[in-house]
């Protein structure tokens, strides 16, 4: 008997587990999802370190990397590094 089998079994029997399921399935897929835009969009992750070994240099100060931000206009700032 198979791990789906055996689940659907008891869902029919438990109808109240429904819900439960479906929202630790969207924990984990908002989680998932999460982790994955971190691992692609952050500017501190390097998957080429060959052709690209510090990507945080190539962003402007306007590039807004981050997911959430409180009271911060990113098209008003203005470059405060050095160029490498």
């Amino acid at each position: 008997m198979s791990v789906f089998s055996l689940v659907a079994k008891q869902l029919r029997s438990h109808p109240a587990l429904i819900p439960l399921f479906i929202f630790i399935g969207g924990g984990v897929t908002m989680s998932a999802t999460y982790l994955c835009r971190l691992a692609l969009k952050n500017p501190d992750v390097s998957w080429d370190r060959k052709n690209n070994p510090e990507p945080w240099n190539n962003l402007s100060p306007t590039h807004q990397y981050k997911l959430f931000t409180v009271n911060m206009d990113y098209s008003k700032l203005k470059k405060d590094r050095p160029d490498f």
